[in-house]
């Protein structure tokens, strides 16, 4: 009988095993395939991962409704916005026992004091790639797309990321981000549109394209340039003097999630040191779990392209989020820009 009973056990608990799914909706190339399988191997809950390219489309995606996702991962500017509309849920602590796990110093963060309502995924920067054959000057500015030095005209390109290029162009002629001042706003304005001619392109992926050297500098996220660097050591990053944004992404829990245990599971699993790691040695930022560096590889550890080097960090800043003001003037700008 006990033989029976322990044989029905297991063929249960291999059933529930099997059963387990999630949606997480996550920026595209962002998501370890090795911690997917890691965490399905352990839990027999199989992750299905759509991308997005930024905040806005994740947001619109969401608030449309009949999305079918169960975490997302918006930036600290964000993750007020998505409070604000009852798109994510508070968490509930008494299921996450790695919680703790989280560093102190983004525990209380001002986006989400207590990290009531996210867990840390990555922390960067955005900055200037340059391939430096290409270019030997300075490259903690952003001259570098502003005003371009003659031997990097029609190479630069320009990610379309509103709220980051908005900033660097504000910082640059002396604003702050999520500016309401009209003299400023049109000071970057004019700085945008004088640049633009100067430049290559505006487009996502450019990790292979700084690589292979078909593009020589870019506006662009500091992991995804180490990423490109350690194909092509050419490849260095500058942080911007003028101001350069700070990021940190984070996972939420929707608020009509239908896996919500699945979702409990995947979270506290991300808050291991080593499954941390996993997710930064993938997409190649820092993450703001404590102990995972020891899992990481020593070239990672060591970077400044990873880690800001202290000459350079008093320049960087999280953004805020904009008030409605602020981004229409942004979304003007951008338009124009755009066409």
């Amino acid at each position: 009988m006990k033989t029976l009973l322990a044989t029905v056990a297991i063929l249960c608990a291999g059933a529930a095993h099997a059963e387990g799914e999630l949606q997480l909706y996550n920026w595209g190339d962002y998501t370890s395939p090795e911690l997917l399988a890691k965490f399905e191997a352990e839990t027999g809950i199989k992750v299905t991962v759509t991308d997005y390219d930024s905040n806005d489309t994740a947001l619109a995606k969401v608030e449309a409704g009949g999305h079918g996702y169960d975490l997302v991962v918006p930036s600290a500017n964000y993750v007020p916005i998505w409070r604000e509309k009852g798109l994510i849920t508070e968490l509930d602590m008494s299921r996450l026992p790695h919680h703790g796990n989280i560093a102190p110093q983004w525990m209380d963060v001002h986006f989400d004091p207590g990290r009531k309502f996210s867990i840390p995924w990555q922390i960067g920067a955005t900055g200037i790639a340059v391939n430096t054959d290409e270019y030997s000057g300075d490259i903690n500015t952003s001259a570098i797309f502003l005003d371009t030095p003659p031997e990097l005209v029609g190479k630069v390109n320009v990610t379309p990321e509103m709220n980051d290029i908005m900033s660097l162009a504000l910082w640059y002629v002396g604003g702050e981000p999520c500016s309401e001042d009209p003299e400023k706003l049109k000071a970057a304005r004019d700085a945008l549109i004088k640049a633009k001619p100067n430049w290559q392109s505006m487009d996502y992926g450019m990790t292979e394209k700084l690589a292979s050297n078909d593009t020589k500098a870019s506006v662009y996220w500091n992991g995804a340039v180490f990423r490109a660097h350690l194909k092509n050591d050419k490849v260095a990053f500058g942080y911007p003097q003028e101001g350069f944004p700070m990021f940190m992404d984070s996972v939420a829990l929707l608020s009509d999630a239908q896996h919500v245990d699945e979702a409990y599971t995947f979270l506290d699993f991300i808050m291991v040191p080593e499954n941390a790691a996993m997710i930064s040695e993938f997409a190649r930022y820092a993450n703001g779990i404590a102990g995972s560096e020891a899992f990481m590889d020593d070239e990672m550890k060591a970077s400044p392209i990873v880690n800001i080097p202290a000459e350079y960090a008093a320049a960087g800043e999280f953004l805020p989020t904009c008030s409605a003001k602020s981004l229409e003037y942004y979304t003007a700008i951008w338009t124009e820009l755009q066409k």
